[in-house]
């Protein structure tokens, strides 16, 4: 007969304990996960609705959100950064992901936006874009058409609005669409921004007609913003939760709320 000693026992029970405890931990992770994503910075007024409804079906997913220009988001990615989703402001830099691998889907349209002036000072929209080209328009803020795909729209609108040389000068560059709105109310007296930020509660008090106008939609195309599951989310449940969830129907509510198309 033989006899285990005590000591044998021990270390046994020992190693038994930390296998659980690695066991709970991993467990616990697969139930309450961390999913971070990289999103333009137009849809932040909206990503907060948006994580609210996605949280009522995955209430133990934690979406943490980075916002920022499109383009430096790219670049971001494409040195490694942990992302899982991209929510682009255009359909060019998803698709430069996708072919360098980056991205494991082909980039689809979660929404369209449009852009739109705005001003302090009350203004008379009904000139049309002529209106960035009056003596009193000292300074226009654009986000960086480099980076932004906002403000590559908004430099076609002023191309196609016959008013682009004239005005190039006067440009205060953003590195975000969102950055663009903060130049408009201090350092700008006019800004190309995202129609989607006057559905944020701190913009009411800029009225339609008197702040703000859209830009005429037939000096630039409509933007198509793509969003793509990147290889670092690629095998996470969450992750592809979370990319059904933006192409949804109840997603796609959600966004209609916020301005887009």
């Amino acid at each position: 007969m033989h006899f285990i000693s005590l000591a044998v026992l021990l270390s046994v029970f020992g190693r038994m304990k930390k296998l659980i405890i690695i066991l709970l931990i991993a467990s616990s992770a697969l139930v309450a996960g961390k999913i971070n994503i990289a999103v333009a910075a137009n849809v932040s007024y909206a990503m907060d609705e948006l994580k609210a409804e996605f949280k009522k079906s995955n209430p133990d997913t934690d979406v943490r959100v980075t916002f920022g220009g499109s383009g430096k988001l790219t670049a971001q990615i494409a040195s490694g950064a942990p992302f899982g989703i991209f929510m682009s402001a255009d359909m060019d830099f998803p698709n430069a992901l996708y072919e360098q691998k980056a991205a494991v889907t082909k980039p689809v349209v979660y929404a369209q936006g449009t852009l739109a002036y705005l001003s302090v000072k009350p203004i008379d929209f009904s000139k049309g874009i002529l209106v960035i080209a009056d003596k009193s328009i000292k300074k226009i803020a654009v986000a960086n058409p480099k980076t932004a795909p906002y403000g590559k729209a908004a430099v076609k609108a002023m191309q196609n609005g016959k008013v682009y040389e004239s005005v190039r000068d006067k440009f205060v560059f953003a590195e975000s669409i969102s950055q663009v709105v903060t130049y408009a109310v201090t350092a700008a007296d006019i800004g190309f921004v995202a129609k989607s930020s006057f559905y944020s509660p701190t913009m009411t008090k800029y009225k339609e007609g008197v702040n703000w106008a859209s830009v005429d939609t037939k000096l630039y195309a409509p933007i198509q913003q793509g969003i793509v599951l990147l290889k670092y989310g690629a095998n996470n449940s969450e992750y592809r939760a979370f990319y059904d969830f933006i192409l949804s129907q109840k997603a796609k509510i959600i966004l209609k709320k916020y301005g887009y198309l």
